[in-house]
């Protein structure tokens, strides 16, 4: 079955990397949903390219084990503060992964915050 990330990640957020690039982070509840995810595929630089409509070159793509998160960095394209930014700090940037769909083998029944390979 396939999920949305907004119904599956604990958290999804974007912020500056610095004024010129964006990191959008996505963080699970636990570490079968992170597993499964990471597994899927479908959350690669190449997404992170094609949703922001950048070369794939400039993404850096990173599966962080520790954190049960997926982030990518991107370019900005106007700089923090510069003449039309219209989101000086980065954070209203996350949205279009909210509908990204993934599939899941297992529902995601788990209560948030529970880890399930304790």
């Amino acid at each position: 079955m396939r999920y949305r990330l907004r119904d599956i990640a604990e958290v999804i957020r974007s912020k500056n990397a610095g004024p010129f690039q964006l990191t959008i982070d996505i963080m699970f509840p636990n570490r079968r949903i992170y597993e499964e995810v990471k597994k899927s595929g479908v959350v690669n630089a190449q997404l992170f390219a094609d949703l922001y409509r950048v070369p794939v070159e400039q993404v850096t793509f990173t599966e962080y084990d520790e954190a049960m998160a997926l982030k990518g960095t991107i370019p900005r394209a106007i700089g923090s503060g510069d003449f039309g930014d219209t989101d000086v700090y980065g954070a209203q940037q996350h949205a279009p992964l909210l509908d990204v769909e993934v599939p899941l083998e297992t529902p995601p029944t788990a209560e948030k915050g529970e880890d399930e390979s304790q």
